[in-house]
């Protein structure tokens, strides 16, 4: 390493937030980036610990000490390169990714990890500022055609893998902009939407088409999946206009809580407020759930969850509760218990900051109101044991609120585009294929492949890429016999 004993003379310092007070005003990004300099002595502390487990804890095993070194030296383009090797969207995972690099640190067993993420963050946004990244379009076309349904996360990864070795990549959206539940199921906040728009810029300059608001299917999605469709188009049109078709939308199949009073006005699934949020930021049309001066109880403790807290936060709310069912965990993890893996312990987001009261192990009983309207929830405590929960004798207590979000995770994909391939599905509703082998990321249907939430189930973005690009190498290999793309 460029500073070999770096990590014994240098604190780890994070990137900073605008105060709250500022924030709540407005949906822009509130993170205010490392300066060069700071980076730079963050690249240092990088120890040379001789087995970088850093790079099997990130999903997509970025090459994380070789851009440290070269993030340390200044020699930000060849970090780029070394980035850009095995992370397509790095400008994403380094806003929203919670990091399991940095849980897998070696310098983290006894002291603060690497701010890998924070470097991550630096190395692309220079790139971009720079004009270092650029469309990579193929120099020779394979004649071959593929098909991609979902333009997520999982989808963009797989379609420019694709595109970038020869292939006539066509991605196929039912929503009417790209991006999936990275654009619409998380905040502006967090994450703003030009940067997705960008990428899209770079694919489509590399060959990649893409057709919104087309639905892949042959009988409708339930209500509580947003489709915004406009055109549907059918698997055996996909098929027969295709050599191979990758199923990779997202897991957008809410949990629901079906107790009485479920169907009180104001109780909804979380992404029927955060997708109308999303577009209403830009500018589609404005959201009918207003958070503005009232009781806002959110169910779930996820990240989801906070994105509900944070957006109503914007809006105005009058109180906010976050509801866990689960016991609260403790504040610091027993690292050497658990490193190298993703630790179990108390996670405050930038949204808790911003106002919520948070309670732990507690089981909602029934939703109450009036009229047809919700006022209170009535709620009971829990106790765990050996891994089961059982209700406290007279701990039931209610709560006043006027609305309820239910971000308590996403159950599978919609089960009717599997169907419509005759996609077999395994115990938990997600499409059924291997990752390894020479079938990897192959269903049971014939040139029909799956990769993201659609094949994993609900999972964070690092991991739709990391689906993404494999399922590319995949497809590649079945339909030119091999392949330079990496896994």
């Amino acid at each position: 390493m460029g500073k070999v004993t770096g990590f014994m003379e240098f604190e780890r310092v994070d990137e900073t937030y605008e105060a709250p007070v500022k924030r709540l005003h407005h949906y822009k990004e509130f993170v205010a980036a490392l300066t060069d300099e700071e980076v730079k002595v963050q690249g240092a502390r990088c120890m040379d610990c001789g087995i970088p487990f850093c790079n099997n804890g990130c999903p997509v095993n970025n090459i994380i000490p070789d851009f440290n070194d070269l993030v340390f030296h200044s020699d930000w383009k060849n970090a780029l390169d070394v980035l850009q090797s095995t992370n397509n969207f790095p400008e994403f995972t380094g806003r929203i990714c919670p990091a399991p690099c940095e849980a897998a640190c070696t310098l983290g067993i006894n002291s603060d990890a690497v701010g890998i993420k924070s470097i991550e963050h630096a190395i692309i946004d220079k790139g971009w500022e720079n004009g270092w990244v650029k469309p990579q379009p193929s120099k020779t076309k394979t004649g071959k055609k593929v098909a991609v349904v979902g333009g997520g996360p999982a989808g963009m990864a797989t379609a420019q893998q694709l595109a970038r070795v020869g292939h006539d990549v066509t991605v196929f959206e039912k929503n009417d902009r790209v991006g999936g539940l990275l654009r619409y199921g998380i905040p502006d906040f967090k994450m703003e939407k030009w940067l997705i728009d960008r990428r899209v810029e770079q694919m489509q300059a590399e060959g990649v088409k893409f057709e919104t608001g087309v639905f892949v299917g042959k009988e409708a999605i339930g209500s509580e999946v947003k489709n915004y469709s406009t055109k549907t188009v059918s698997p055996d049109q996909l098929m027969k206009d295709f050599d191979a078709v990758v199923i990779s939308g997202g897991s957008e199949q809410p949990r629901d809580l079906p107790v009485p009073g479920r169907e009180l006005k104001g109780v909804h699934y979380a992404l029927e407020f955060l997708i109308p949020q999303n577009k209403e930021n830009a500018g589609d049309f404005k959201n009918e759930i207003s958070a503005a001066g009232k009781h806002v109880v959110v169910i779930g403790g996820g990240d989801t969850g906070s994105d509900c807290v944070g957006t109503s936060n914007r809006h105005g709310a009058a109180k906010i509760t976050q509801f866990e069912l689960l016991p609260q965990p403790p504040e610091t993890e027993n690292k050497p218990l658990v490193w190298p893996y993703w630790p179990t312990k108390l996670r405050t987001s930038s949204s808790h900051e911003e106002g919520c009261e948070r309670d732990w192990s507690v089981a909602t009983k029934r939703f109450e109101g009036k009229d047809g309207k919700l006022e209170k929830l009535i709620c009971v405590r829990l106790e765990w044991k050996d891994g089961k929960m059982s209700e406290m004798p007279n701990s039931e207590f209610e709560i006043k609120a006027d609305l309820v979000f239910l971000a308590m995770g996403f159950v599978s994909p919609a089960a009717q585009v599997l169907n419509a391939f005759g996609v077999e599905k395994d115990a938990r509703g997600n499409a059924k294929a291997t990752v390894d082998g020479q079938n990897a990321y192959q269903t049971n249907v014939p040139k029909v492949f799956a990769a993201g939430d659609m094949r994993r189930g609900q999972s964070l973005v690092v991991w739709a890429i990391r689906e993404g690009r494999q399922a590319a190498q995949a497809v590649d290999e079945y339909l030119m016999g091999s392949s330079v793309l990496p896994r």
